[in-house]
């Protein structure tokens, strides 16, 4: 029961690892992310496309006390809840942890939220950008010198999404030795706060305060972009071995040879002109010359690829990293980030329309088909609308 995108991603993983998903929506809207857009591809929005594959969609009016029982009803044979409203109202209708719990203990339920379940701001909404200024995220992105920005893409909610699926699949280790469930809190501040874990932990060591410095890295040298003859490129010097292949690859056989350039700390020290020193070199020939020779010299090295490369980038594409939704025009989902050896082929079912799996659902739990017609005359359920017009 999570909207927008960290709860969406969490239950997606799962689902893409053999969960059964039931996407409990709220009757005639369902989740925010449906009206996210533009893009919408036949009504339906991209954003929403890309969170929501291999789910079943349960629409209820929680507002209503046979909508609420119904819920209930399909608690006490669940094996995972996952929600992310006010935990006020989450009390007021009995659909908290501690009473979810009494009547099923073996729930594994998980909370998420912008700020946690305790602390002082634990009632305050919170979004992605809001976690990103918070966590000090922003604090150190962007270019040398700029302002702060955010990172152009949903990272707490999904590295949310990503923490929740992990401390859910640990929990149901636990549930199936046992039989005891759990409670699972987890925020989009707490995972930005494990992003920026080097930051912080530089920081309290000692380091400056850190501020926007581009693609740059604040420990390694030589870890950044530059510019080649045509575009750019990355370059990634993590060790001292990968220095000295890459003083080879690049003819610069005096940075190489300069005992003082040995160890990062002192190319940090010098890091000034050993950078001007190598954009200088990398500017004379094309970015794909110096990828061919990095290649064969062992030297990771990239193009800052755009989205119109990256999902024709060969790699991705043998990885069929980029799923195209079932019977949809124009819409993809991006495969998770693991692969199981057991699956020859990724789970890949379509998003659901809102309320398609309603009726079923219900069957399942015990409903009769005359008391399904009730809740849906009442208006505590809903259907898809193709159904409805039936």
């Amino acid at each position: 029961m999570t909207t927008s995108y960290a709860g969406p991603t969490a239950s997606m993983y799962l689902a893409d690892l053999g969960a059964t998903v039931i996407k409990v929506e709220r009757p005639g809207r369902g989740d925010d992310a449906r009206s996210w857009g533009p893009p919408f591809v036949d009504g339906v929005s991209a954003w929403f496309a890309s969170a929501n594959r291999n789910k079943l969609s349960f629409a209820v009016n929680l507002r209503t006390p046979e909508g609420l029982d119904a819920l209930l009803r399909l608690l006490d044979d669940a094996d995972v809840f996952l929600q992310n409203m006010n935990p006020a109202k989450l009390v007021r209708m009995g659909i908290d942890g501690e009473s979810l719990r009494a009547r099923n203990p073996r729930l594994v339920y998980c909370a998420m939220s912008g700020f946690g379940l305790d602390g002082p701001d634990s009632a305050l909404a919170g979004y992605d950008l809001v976690a990103q200024a918070r966590s000090g995220l922003m604090s150190v992105t962007g270019e040398s010198g700029g302002a702060p920005q955010r990172v152009s893409t949903a990272l707490s909610d999904i590295g949310t999404g990503m923490a929740a699926a992990i401390a859910i699949n640990a929990a149901l280790v636990r549930q199936a030795r046992t039989g005891v469930g759990e409670t699972i809190d987890v925020s989009l501040l707490d995972t930005d706060l494990a992003l920026m874990a080097p930051r912080i932990a530089a920081y309290c060591a000692g380091e400056p305060e850190p501020a926007p410095s581009g693609g740059t890295d604040s420990v390694l040298s030589v870890y950044q972009p530059f510019e080649t003859a045509d575009r750019t490129l990355v370059l990634a010097i993590g060790n001292d071995v990968i220095w000295q292949r890459f003083c080879v690859a690049a003819e610069l056989p005096e940075l190489g040879a300069d005992p003082a350039l040995a160890d990062n700390a002192g190319r940090r020290a010098d890091r000034e002109r050993v950078i001007a020193l190598v954009a200088a070199r990398l500017a004379e020939r094309p970015a794909t010359e110096w990828l061919r020779i990095f290649a064969e010299a062992q030297v990771p090295a990239a193009l800052v690829q755009s989205l119109s490369e990256v999902v024709k980038d060969p790699q991705v594409v043998a990885r069929t990293a980029v799923l195209p939704v079932p019977g949809a025009r124009d819409l993809v989902s991006v495969h998770s980030p693991f692969r199981l050896g057991s699956q020859a082929a990724p789970r890949n079912e379509r998003f659901p329309d809102l309320g398609a799996d309603t009726r079923r659902i219900l069957t399942r739990i015990g409903y009769t088909e005359y008391q399904i017609d009730a809740l849906v005359a009442s208006g505590a359920v809903g259907l898809a609308a193709e159904e409805v017009s039936r």
